[in-house]
Parts: structure tokens; C-alpha cells; sequence
């Protein structure tokens, strides 16, 4: 055989392993966590359009709700778990019922609840650092470890978890110590994840880190969007407008594409992750950010 005609066989045997007539996620189970708005709501979105039975984890029941009856009103398969990711309890209720939806099976975890609690580090509380750090690493530290029976198996299914961090844990960024903290630390525990249950179980496990995104979190603060902390307390999220204004008017000039992101964007970047096409990419931190701090 030529080299030639070996070269376009192997191309040929590429492109038929590429072919998923069913969607990319066909027969997988997902828990898409903080998925009733934004990019985990989009994720949970796409991965139902390629065939996933995705379970719809947030704190606002209504959202979680709306996002899950709106997949299965659209030909998709979705249940809702609604919930706290710093109650426990929950996290156990969470991966109980996602096991029960995917008859004894989960493939996907992408841990992607979470928020910002501003604050220059002088002036930072302890109830600041401490609800941050353990709503983006103890948290998901406690998902995976509760879904571990069913990643840590040899069934020859793909096993997947995703984290998200986003590019103040890459870099820092002034007044997010405790969130920069936070997404810094997701990616140790991405990486050994993947060490620990890649070898025998062959998960792959990744971290996906954000620039700017248009969610609720780069709004105008102004809008007065807010989350409630467990015991009541209001937080406000977003970016003062005044700031906010003056990169819109810059241009988005450390951006290399120039504008920000969409939610979908970031979601088709985490579905992409989870998907066959990254069946050898594993402990990496992908970076989606339109170009941002190459």
C-alpha cells in the first residue's frame, strides 16, 4: 500500500470515528451544576441537544425548573435537582436522584455554581473569603467525591468531570482575592483527579477558565442583580457601570477579538471539553477568553 493511499484510509477511519449521528453526548448522564441561567443553563441546553440526560442543579427551584421543562418540551431529556451546593446533604440528594435518572450511570460532572463576593483584601471578612472558597472548592471537592462510585469503574464509557475557573485565578485581579483564590484552586484539584482516576478508570477531568463573559456577573452592578447568601444576606454582583463603560468604550482593547463572550460561547467551549473530540485532553486548564492575557 502507498503511502498515499495509507495516509487517506487513516484520514477515512478519522472522519468515521467522528460521526455521531445521535449527538456527541449520545446515552451520557451530566450534572451541570448552577445551571438555571446563564453559561450552565446553555451547557445544560447543548448537551441535551447532543443526546445527554442532563440534571438541572441550581438554588433558584424555579429556574432549575424552567431550564429542565424547556429541554424536555424541545425533545431532550432533563430532571431538575434544585439545591444548595454548601448544604451537604444536598450534594448527596443530588447525585442519588442523578443516578436514579441515568439508571445507575453517571458520566459527566461540570461544577460551574458559583459567584463573586468582592472586596479589596484589607476590607475582605471572613464570611467573604470563607462562603467563596467553599462554594468553589469544597463544593465541588465534595460532588466528585460523592459521584465517586460512579467514575471510579470500568465499564468502557467515557467518564468526564469539568471544573471552571476563570482568569482571575490564572492571573489574579485586584478586589477577587478570595475568588482568585478559589478558581486557582480548582485546577489542583483538576489535575489530580486526573491523576488519581485517569490511570485505571481512564476519567478525564479539565478545568475550563473564562475571560469576559456577558452573565450576570459582568452586568452593569447597577442592574441590581444579587444572589442570598444561606443565612440572608444579600450580595450584589456585578461590575460598577462607570467601570464597566470605560472597557466598552476602550474597545475590549486587551481582548484580541474585541468584545466580550456570549453564555453560549462559553458553553459550547465546555461542551466541546466533555465531548469525544477531547477524548486525550485531560488535567489541562482550557482557556476561553477571545484572546485575554496570551
Amino acid at each position: 500500500m502507498s503511502s498515499s493511499s495509507s495516509s487517506a484510509e487513516r484520514l477515512s477511519q478519522i472522519a468515521g470515528h467522528l460521526n455521531f449521528p445521535n449527538g456527541l453526548l449520545q446515552g451520557q448522564v451530566a450534572i451541570i451544576t448552577g445551571s438555571g441561567q446563564g453559561i450552565g443553563a446553555e451547557t445544560a441546553r447543548l448537551f441535551a441537544n447532543e443526546g445527554a440526560k442532563v440534571v438541572v442543579s441550581d438554588i433558584d427551584a424555579k429556574k432549575a425548573k424552567d431550564v429542565a421543562e424547556s429541554i424536555n418540551g424541545n425533545g431532550g431529556r432533563a430532571l431538575d435537582v434544585p439545591g444548595d451546593m454548601l448544604d451537604s446533604n444536598y450534594i448527596d440528594e443530588l447525585v442519588k436522584r442523578a443516578a436514579e435518572f441515568g439508571n445507575g450511570k453517571i458520566h459527566i460532572i461540570v461544577n460551574n455554581a458559583g459567584y463573586t463576593w468582592d472586596g479589596v483584601i484589607h476590607k475582605t471578612t471572613d464570611k467573604q473569603w470563607d462562603t467563596i472558597i467553599a462554594l468553589h472548592n469544597t463544593a465541588p471537592f465534595k460532588l466528585v467525591r460523592a459521584a465517586a462510585p460512579f467514575f471510579r469503574v470500568k465499564d468502557n464509557e467515557p467518564r468526564c468531570i469539568i471544573n471552571i475557573s476563570s482568569t482571575s485565578g490564572l492571573h489574579g485581579n485586584a478586589g477577587q482575592s478570595n475568588y482568585a483564590v478559589a478558581k486557582a484552586g480548582i485546577q489542583g484539584l483538576t489535575k489530580t483527579i486526573a491523576k488519581e482516576w485517569g490511570p485505571v478508570f481512564g476519567v478525564r477531568s479539565n478545568t475550563v477558565a473564562f475571560g469576559h463573559i456577558l452573565t450576570r456577573l459582568t452586568a452593569a452592578k447597577e442592574e441590581g442583580a444579587f444572589v442570598t447568601t444561606p443565612d440572608g444576606e444579600k450580595v450584589a454582583l456585578g461590575i460598577p457601570k462607570a467601570q464597566g463603560d470605560s472597557k466598552a468604550k476602550a474597545g475590549f482593547e486587551d481582548i484580541p477579538l474585541r468584545r466580550p463572550g456570549s453564555a453560549t460561547e462559553a458553553a459550547r467551549a465546555i461542551l466541546a471539553v466533555a465531548s469525544p473530540l477531547f477524548s486525550y485532553v485531560s488535567g489541562q486548564t482550557i482557556s476561553v477568553t477571545g484572546g485575554r492575557n496570551i
